[in-house]
């Protein structure tokens, strides 16, 4: 069937539910009821039955009608909750007949509360006899049809209430998703980092190279920003004597949109002074193995057919080793020219104006990307294009940087943190040069940024992690728009 066809059913449905919604009121019912507090859960009721088996038990579960099956003067359903379905069985000769006939004239979709007591059906079906229901919302559309359910994928992401009522398998991935986000918290918070809150709107875009949303501030008569990061933020808390912060931030960027970005994302940043990127690579690897066996019960995953080994300790590489490895490329010695000429032959759509760090960047993705199953840490990456991070002591063109990949992705980035005022605006100087090259994604100067290092910001180790892609790994789901409950779309052509 096809959208303009459904379309007109559609119209056809709510026109006759409308009439029946009509009818109740004229009874005296109100089919946007009363409140149902105090319910049991199904998933209790189905895995505990036990405790309620006991004839005296009086059940009290509410929910939305998925099924319906009339048998003359008894009626069974399907009742659905977040976490479960149950069977109900209204006889007439039980609740009376102008309750019978109400109950009769009910849709699925309809959602009720009602009390009744729990048996066992002969063919074991556990099943709840209702002694008294309430309508507490009359739904006036459809359901998507019963054995194939919402399937539609641009549907499934426009109308994910509907994506939510058909699909428990879609529901099983935002309670997943719920439990990172806790687990995470209940983790460094027993570590003593403190959850902090961070400007969302901001002068000046900064800790991340990334094009920005910009809107204007009607009072104050001045554009302002979508931050792109927390970074500059959070590190001003590290001054101002903190110690150790998160947050899980929700981050706007005015780039593409694919199966793996969306420019709406949500990341976790955490800074500890007196650490490095060696602290925060120790701590990220205990972390995320502890919180995947957490909610998995074991350090194994399945991701697009990838068997991912959570297992600590992860490999650690080194970025200009393994490019050269696996590409035949020096990115600290082979002049742009050569570069140049391997990106060519590479397949990369390189002009004469890249720099070493788009090159950089762009092998990394070839070359060495997709061989990272398990998770992996890959170090030392140029200043270049690590213009917030510490250089080595013993290298001044080597970032003391890593990134994480898991199932051929970045997952996360880190590093020691550049507390030098001084080295800092030098760094954010040469971002304005790339700026006035046509670089939209370059940093601003943050003169008040830099001031706060004036006041002296200790040795600090920060570090990011994408919650999306966390979670995309954990629910085994190939697109981030999965694990969002509403993603970014074009807006629909009528």
């Amino acid at each position: 069937m096809n959208e303009e066809a459904r379309e007109q059913l559609d119209q056809i449905n709510v026109e006759e539910q409308t009439k029946k919604l009509q009818e109740l009121r004229n009874l005296g019912i109100d089919p946007y009821g009363v409140p149902f507090p105090e319910k049991h859960s199904i998933q209790d009721i189905r895995s505990h039955p036990e405790k309620f088996l006991d004839q005296d038990v009086l059940l009290r579960i509410a929910g939305r009608i998925m099924a319906i099956r009339r048998h003359g003067k008894a009626i069974f359903a399907d009742v659905q909750d977040r976490l479960g379905r149950i069977q109900i069985y209204v006889k007439k000769d039980t609740i009376g007949d102008d309750s019978f006939g109400i109950f009769k004239s009910l849709d699925v979709g309809d959602v009720i509360g009602l009390e009744g007591k729990l048996f066992k059906t002969h063919s074991g079906e556990l099943t709840i006899v209702v002694e008294n229901f309430s309508l507490l919302s009359k739904c006036l559309h459809p359901l998507p049809e019963k054995w194939h359910g919402l399937r539609e994928v641009e549907v499934r992401y426009r109308k994910r209430y509907l994506d939510l009522i058909m699909n428990p398998e879609v529901r099983k991935v935002f309670q997943t998703r719920s439990r990172v986000l806790s687990e995470l918290r209940k983790y460094l918070d027993e570590r003593d980092y403190l959850e902090v809150e961070t400007p969302m709107m901001q002068l000046i875009p900064g800790g991340a190279l990334a094009r920005p949303f910009v809107t204007f501030h009607n009072a104050l008569g001045i554009d302002l920003y979508l931050r792109i990061a927390p970074e500059l933020y959070l590190k001003r808390l590290i001054v101002g004597g903190m110690e150790k912060v998160y947050e899980i931030n929700r981050n706007f960027r005015n780039e593409g949109i694919s199966v793996r970005h969306n420019p709406e994302f949500t990341m976790l940043e955490l800074y500890q002074a007196y650490g490095n990127y060696e602290t925060m690579m120790n701590l990220c690897e205990q972390m995320l193995s502890s919180i995947v066996f957490s909610i998995l019960g074991t350090y194994e995953v399945n991701y697009q057919d990838m068997a991912i080994d959570f297992t600590p300790p992860w490999r650690r590489l080194n970025l200009r080793e393994v490019i050269q490895k696996e590409g035949g490329i020096d990115i600290f010695e082979d002049s742009l020219e050569t570069l140049y000429q391997r990106g060519k032959k590479a397949g990369l759509n390189c002009d004469q104006t890249w720099d070493r760090g788009k090159y950089v960047n762009e092998f990394l993705d070839i070359f060495v990307q997709p061989h990272l199953v398990n998770p992996t840490f890959v170090l030392e990456y140029p200043v270049e294009i690590s213009p917030l991070a510490k250089a080595k002591k013993n290298d001044p063109l080597v970032a003391e940087r890593f990134e994480l990949f898991i199932g051929k992705e970045e997952l996360g980035n880190a590093y020691s943190e550049l507390n030098d005022p001084i080295e800092q605006k030098k760094r954010f100087l040469d971002q304005v040069k790339k700026r006035d090259r046509g670089d939209v994604e370059a940093h601003l100067i943050d003169q008040d940024y830099v001031e706060a290092l004036e006041y002296g910001m200790p040795p600090t180790g920060g570090m990011g992690i994408g919650i999306d892609r966390l979670v995309m790994l954990l629910t085994n789901s190939s697109s981030i728009r999965e694990v969002i409950f509403f993603p970014i779309l074009r807006p629909k052509i009528d």
